[in-house]
Order: C-alpha cells, then sequence, then structure tokens
C-alpha cells in the first residue's frame, strides 16, 4: 500500500480521518470532484446529506478500481458541502462513515471542508475530490 495515516502528537486527534498521509507509490491519481450520481447519471439520496456523501466516496472508489487502485490509496479528499452551518456535521459524519465501512477503510485519509453556495446541478448536496498514489 503506497499510503500511511498518521495523526502527529501535537494536533488533535479525529475520529474519522488522520491529520497527514505519507505517500510512497510511484503514481499520482487525481479524481475529479464526485458527485452523488450512479453509473447512469441520476442523483442518489435527493435532500439527503448522508447520502449523498456515502455516493459520492463510492465513486470516488469506482474511479480507482478502473485504474487498479482502491479507496485505501486515496492521500487526500476535498469535500464541498452546500451551504455548510455546523449543525450538518452529523449528517456528513453519518455518511463518511456509512462509505467507510462500505469500503473497508477507517479511519479516512485528511480531507478539507469547504462550504460553498451550490454547485453545478441543484440536487447535489455535497462533492468530493480525491488524491490518490499507487504502486
Amino acid at each position: 500500500m503506497a499510503i500511511t495515516l498518521v495523526n502527529p502528537s501535537g494536533l488533535p486527534e479525529i475520529d474519522v480521518y488522520r491529520q497527514v498521509s505519507i505517500a510512497t507509490g510511484s503514481k499520482q491519481v487525481f479524481i475529479a470532484g464526485q458527485v452523488s450520481w450512479d453509473a447512469d447519471g441520476k442523483t442518489v439520496g435527493a435532500g439527503d446529506l448522508a447520502a449523498q456523501v456515502e455516493q459520492c466516496y463510492l465513486n470516488v472508489r469506482t474511479a480507482l478500481a478502473e485504474i487498479g487502485g482502491s479507496f485505501a490509496d486515496v492521500a487526500k479528499l476535498t469535500v464541498y458541502v452546500v451551504d455548510w452551518t455546523p449543525d450538518k456535521m452529523p449528517l456528513l459524519l453519518e455518511g463518511i462513515s456509512r462509505a467507510a465501512a462500505e469500503l473497508g477503510v477507517t479511519p479516512v485519509p485528511p480531507a478539507t471542508l469547504i462550504g460553498v453556495a451550490a454547485l453545478s446541478v441543484p440536487d447535489h448536496l455535497v462533492e468530493v475530490e480525491a488524491t490518490a498514489v499507487i504502486d
């Protein structure tokens, strides 16, 4: 595996992700922002932030599987949430936890959360882009 996840001493330990990832693989992979579309382009979980987060993570897995990678190869995630407010955190974490369980990864790699006004499709509440490193 090309990624090692670490929580450095002196930084808070977050349950669902690690603060640092160390990449030792030879190929960098950049995954376009994934929204909650299924394979047919239909929105999964309309109006349900947790369901959409889960689908986004699963779509990252699908993209990586196509090139011989897995979610365990993800070094960094960026998560864009429409109209972000802190009261949405439980739903975000629920979606991440469900996805992590299905993906078999705990914890997930470092992530940056960015609140945005809107995404390209009005039904989409979240978009997740990923950077991965594979051997």
